[in-house]
């Protein structure tokens, strides 16, 4: 009985912390206050905290996938030094580069990301982040709030979904995102370093997303 109440005790904080209280209703309950940010980021490596972003791209849509809006930016970041070489690979990433493309700071960017969010998304909404690799995007946008001393759980809901685990569960086992593409039949997008940036990612993130939502509804799941 008492570890029950502990955990019920636990629950009601974390709620609590998140601002969701007791009025939360899940989205088979009210669909239309559920929102979905679909997200990418380029960075120079793979360390969160010692790696930097240098783009980021955000799609908002409803749970239909219907575009609410979309945001990207590129980023210089503090310590470029520190640029991998894969990752410059991938993304094209250096200072020669960026110097002669539009660019924000850190701090910047984190005030431009909740601006663009509150322009959308109403107070009673919640809004879920969906990425293709979930564990380091949302580990790359929570270190570059909190270095801004605030924290990327002030805007999004507690659940991070991914885009691979949605087709993994409806049998593809394909998990690139050129894969996934190719299976569903949908553009992939471009991997040639000067046009791979977080918007193009996000941007087959929401697509993929459609493709598995008209699957679903196909089947009578949706």
């Amino acid at each position: 009985m008492i570890r029950r109440l502990f955990l019920i005790f636990l629950c009601a904080v974390s709620f609590a912390d998140l601002g969701l209280g007791q009025e939360l209703r899940w989205p088979p309950e009210d669909p239309e206050n559920w929102l979905l940010a679909f997200v990418d980021v380029e960075t120079t490596g793979l360390q969160p905290g010692y790696h930097e972003l240098v783009d980021i791209g955000l799609i908002y849509s409803d749970l239909k996938g219907r575009e609410l809006g979309r945001l990207f930016e590129r980023v210089m970041p503090e310590h470029p030094e520190r640029t991998s070489p894969e990752a410059a690979s991938v993304n094209g990433f250096s200072v020669e580069r960026w110097d002669t493309l539009q660019t924000i700071s850190a701090a910047e960017l984190v005030q431009r990301i909740t601006s663009f969010h509150n322009d959308i998304v109403k107070d009673n909404q919640q809004v879920i982040l969906i990425a293709f690799n979930s564990w380091f995007d949302a580990s790359f946008l929570e270190a570059t709030f909190s270095a801004q001393e605030s924290s990327v759980r002030s805007l999004y809901f507690y659940y991070v979904l991914d885009v691979p685990s949605m087709a993994w569960a409806v049998g593809m086992r394909g998990l690139s995102g050129a894969n996934l593409a190719a299976e569903l039949g949908i553009e992939d997008e471009p991997h040639e370093p000067l046009l791979h940036t977080g918007i193009t990612g996000a941007d087959l993130n929401l697509r993929v997303y459609r493709a598995l939502r008209e699957r679903a509804v196909a089947a009578g799941l949706w």
